[in-house]
Formats: C-alpha cells, structure tokens, sequence
C-alpha cells in the first residue's frame, strides 16, 4: 500500500492477568497465540543508528470492556483542573541527593507482593492525599526520577509539579502515574518486580478505554493520560509489544487541538510526544509523521530573545532537528533518468541543506545569553582526567536545547550533498560537534536530560575515533543507566562494532582455536555496510514516515483504539484548565 505500514493496536491485559493469581479465569477460554519477541521498547529512543530494528506489531483486537457502554451517559461538563486548591495538605516527602539512592537500598514495603489477590487500583473518590506507604513511594519515585525529563522543556513542570496533585481526584491518571514509578523501581532495584507496574498501567489502560466511549469524557484528562502511558511503554523492557498508546496519545493530543502555539498541559503533552517521537526517528531514520511546518513554531528569531524565555527557543531546536530528520530520511535511493535532471536534484536538496544549516547558525546567534556556556574549559584546564572539554550549563532546558543544536550540525556535516563527510571541512565541523555532545554528557549532572542526552551521545559517538574517547564514552553510558534505570546495554556492542573494535568473547574463542569466529569482528571500513549487524527485513524501512504514527489521528480508517473510541460531544475548552 504505497509503502505504508500499518500499526494496528494490540491487547495484553489476558497475558497481564496471567500473570496474578486467578487472573486467567476472569477471561473466556482463547487459543493461545505466539507473542513475539522484540527488544525493549526503550530501543526506540536510545538504540544508536547502526541497527535499525524496527519493532513488529501484531494484529489482535482487545477484548470488550464489560459493559461496553452505560445505558446512559450523564451530560457532565469537564472538570475544573486544580481548581479548588487543597490547604494544608501533607504527605511524605523524602531527599535525594544521590541519583536513585533511595531506592537501592530499600526494600519493597511489607505489603508489596505478599498478597497478590489485594486490590491494586486507588478508590473511585476524591483524595486530599495519598495514604499508602506503597503509593507514596512509586508517586515520589515519578515525580524525582520520571517527571524529571518529562518535564525538560516545560518551564512550569507540569508532570511532576503539578498534575500529580490533580490525579489525586483523577484515578486513571493516578494509576498511570503509579505506574511509572513502579516501571522505574523495576529497573533501578531488583528487588522489585513487574507486578504492581503491570497492574497499574493495565487498571489505568482500561480505564482510559471505558472513558474513551463516553461522548462526554474529559478529553485533556484522556489526552494526558494517553501521553502518561506511552512513557510507560517506552520504559518497558519485555519482550512484549506494549505499544498501544503510541499512536493513541498523538491521536488524543490532535483531537484536543493541541499544537506548539498551545500553552499549559496542552503544550507539555505536545512537546513531550512530538519529543519521543523524533528521537525515535533519529534512531531508525525515519521521518517524523507530523510535519514540523505544520506545528506552529514562531520561528521568528527577533523575539523572545530575553533571558527566561528559554523554552521557547528549545522548541524551534527542536523544529529544526525534526526538519533535519526528514531531510537525512528523504536522501534519494536512487539517481534521475539523466544527468541534467540528477544535477538539478542535488542542486535543490544542496540549498535545502543550506538553509538547514543557516537556521542552526542563526539560533545559535540569536538565543539569549543564558542559553550560551557560562563556563568552558578544555580537558587539560581540568582535574577530571576527561578527555572531552567540561562545558558548563545553567538551567534543563538549555542544555537539552545545546544538545538538540550540536546533534543538528553533527548530522548536517554527515549528510552534506555536494561534500562528503569526509572532506576536511565536513569532518573538523562532526568532530567539534561531537566532543561537545560528549564534553556536555560527561559533566551534566542533572538526569533530567538523560533521555536526549542520549540519543545525543549515540549518535556523536559513532564519530570518534581516539581509543581514550571510545572507552569514556562507554563509561558515561554505563553512569547514565545505572542513574536512570535505562536498558542501553546494546548500544556497547553496536558502537564497538562501528569503531572495528574486536570482541573480547572472540578473541577468547580464537586464542582456544576458534579463529573464525574473530573473523566476523574484524575492522573494516565504517563506509561498508558489512561493518554492522544485518538487517535486511528494516533497511527497507528507513527513509520512510514513522509507521508508529501511520494512523495517528481518528479521521483514519485504522485509527487507535478500535472499536472503543467514541467521538466526543464537545471539544476541550482550554482556558477551563488552570495549568
């Protein structure tokens, strides 16, 4: 079908309940099918460009939701988000200092999993606070360590400042939150499993799908929520395809209206979505499924130049990445027919790149003061022992946005029509991008930035080729995940593969005689494809859209959550909404 791949949603609340006592039984009896196995769905933001594995998606439709729809649903207007501020509310608080500290040596409180038949889901009421040991650490674990770079372009931090404290009154997005934080625990402390995360998102699954056939829901409750457990997913690491809300949250997030002209959770659950999804892109070179020019960036650099507006030029970053994205994704397969016709396609895609190249420059020169280094020193200037220079920025969003700039020109000097990218002028322009990616990743000390800081470093890392730069690399991947719980073990493997390094397991096998085992390890040129892993079935797949995102809007005829979505009787009123 014209190359579009389909993704169609997926249900896993039968395999989810499995996994509690009793839990099949609530089912009617189904022919078992194979689940296949893909690699962690944070594969979709942190993988690095060597291997392009896009994730499968199977086509099983979720089971009904008893009942499927009330015999009435009562005209109910949306709800007045913190509109009655709550006083002298209270609940437990805990410091952290340390990166994930407190969870490392704590154990799971008492109750956790002695009693798997106990009801997981909060009560359907108002709360003035949470009351649970259990509940309070996985929404503080959210707040500390997951909201922390949701909110890394958002100046008023919705997610871990302010909507947790409307979920007190909202269940569904309660349960989601919870669930995050459960997800989290998972991956920093083996001493607490998949259980309660599961249950979490799955209680808050089914609740967003019962609110999603209400014509009278709450559709910026729905939307964020949406958005909520897609974070979920992508911090899965089973091999399980839990993608549903994918697509679901960019379809929500568009029904709302919501754009980069937004303000409020309209505008934090745009940026968060449009932010993962080109990650994503960067990683498997797709282009982004919704168009950057038709985000409604204000890309007029004349304004907003004052300090504290620095959000704002985080965004067209952003708009200028994802527009770089596209271009390196549409980079012809093939030549024209004739020679002139060929000259004038590169010619065309030359002044493309040209002005991809002067809106970097140009940010660069009109972002405020406090978007530039308050401090750079060259490793030798410093007592790090780092190989990378300590380059020194004040607030989140800046160094997302320094990082989304040093990642936007490293790529532009690799994708340059009319000059290769080994030409002196293309390679000195990668190289001092990408010590500056490394210098910013090596001394950042707030995790807030992890999820770009990533991406970042993959692709930068790729570009080295000093020994000593190599193994500081791997090191502040190894501090990255350690800190954040992010399965980014397979990033080791690939970049030693792209920089010829020999596989130490081979050369074991060679020195017992196995010689050619190594063989398969041996350098060669970073030009020949042979140089990384094959994947056939998805080199196919590169340069095209995001086929996650291929029917991201309920105007499609495979749009998210068949067979429960119900077009809502209104649309939401923004200004309803005090954050």
């Amino acid at each position: 079908m014209n190359g579009m791949v389909l993704v169609h949603f997926q249900d896993e609340s039968r395999e989810i309940a499995s996994e509690y006592k009793g839990g099949v039984g609530r089912y009617p009896s189904l022919e078992q099918a194979t689940q296949p196995q893909i690699k962690s769905e944070s594969h979709l933001l942190f993988s690095t460009n060597g291997s392009n594995h896009a994730p499968a998606q199977s086509h099983h439709p979720l089971p009904p939701i008893q009942p499927l729809l009330p015999d009435r649903y009562p005209e109910t207007s949306q709800t007045t988000i913190l509109d009655h501020p709550r006083e002298n509310q209270t609940h437990q608080t805990h410091s952290n200092s340390d990166s994930v500290s407190y969870p490392s040596g704590q154990n799971p409180p008492p109750s956790s999993y002695s009693n798997p038949d106990q009801t997981l889901t909060p009560p359907n009421e108002t709360r003035d606070y949470l009351n649970s040991p259990e509940e309070t650490l996985f929404m503080q674990v959210f707040v500390e360590e997951v909201g922390l770079w949701m909110d890394s372009m958002d100046p008023m931090k919705h997610f871990s400042r302010l909507l947790p404290f409307h979920s007190l009154g909202e269940p569904m997005l309660l349960n989601a939150f919870l669930a995050c934080g459960a997800r989290h625990l998972t991956l920093v402390n083996p001493a607490y499993h998949d259980e309660k995360a599961l249950h979490y998102y799955d209680t808050a699954t089914r609740g967003l799908l019962k609110q999603l056939q209400n014509p009278n829901r709450d559709t910026v409750i729905c939307a964020t929520t949406a958005v909520i457990l897609n974070v979920y997913e992508i911090m899965s690491e089973r091999a399980l395809q839990r993608m549903n809300h994918i697509a679901g949250a960019r379809a929500l997030i568009k029904e709302c209206g919501w754009s980069a002209r937004s303000t409020g959770i309209g505008a934090a659950c745009f940026w968060l979505n449009v932010g993962m999804e080109l990650l994503s892109c960067l990683h498997f070179n797709w282009r982004v499924a919704w168009e950057p020019d038709d985000w409604g960036v204000d890309m007029d650099f004349s304004r907003e130049t004052e300090s504290s507006r620095e959000e704002i030029w985080t965004y067209r970053i952003v708009y200028i990445v994802a527009k770089i994205a596209n271009f390196r994704a549409s980079i012809p397969r093939h030549q024209e027919p004739t020679a002139n016709e060929e000259h004038i396609r590169l010619q065309n895609r030359y002044a493309e790149w040209k002005n991809l190249r002067n809106l970097c420059d140009s940010w660069n020169e009109s972002i405020p003061r406090t978007m530039h280094p308050m401090a750079f020193l060259y490793n030798y200037q410093t007592t790090s022992k780092s190989a990378f220079p300590e380059i020194w920025l004040i607030k989140r969003t800046t160094i997302v946005a320094r990082l989304f700039y040093h990642t936007a020109v490293c790529l532009l000097s690799q994708i340059n029509p009319l000059m290769s990218n080994e030409a002196d002028e293309m390679h000195d322009l990668q190289m001092h991008h990408s010590h500056h990616i490394c210098g910013i990743a090596a001394h950042v000390k707030d995790r807030g930035v992890a999820s770009v800081a990533l991406r970042s470093l993959a692709i930068a890392a790729e570009c080295l080729i000093d020994r000593r730069e190599q193994e500081e690399v791997l090191q502040i991947f190894e501090k990255i995940s350690k800190e954040t719980g992010w399965r980014i073990g397979f990033i080791h493997k690939e970049l030693k593969q792209r920089w010829g390094w020999v596989d130490e397991e081979a050369l074991r096998q060679q020195q017992m005689g196995s010689s050619s085992v190594l063989q398969s390890f041996q350098y060669q040129s970073s030009s020949q494809p042979s140089n990384l892993p094959p994947t056939p079935a998805v080199r196919r797949f590169a340069g095209i859209t995001n086929p996650l995102m291929a029917s991201a809007d309920f105007t499609s005829q495979h749009h998210p959550y068949q067979s429960y979505y119900v077009a809502p009787n209104q649309h939401p009123h923004h200004n309803h909404y005090n954050f």
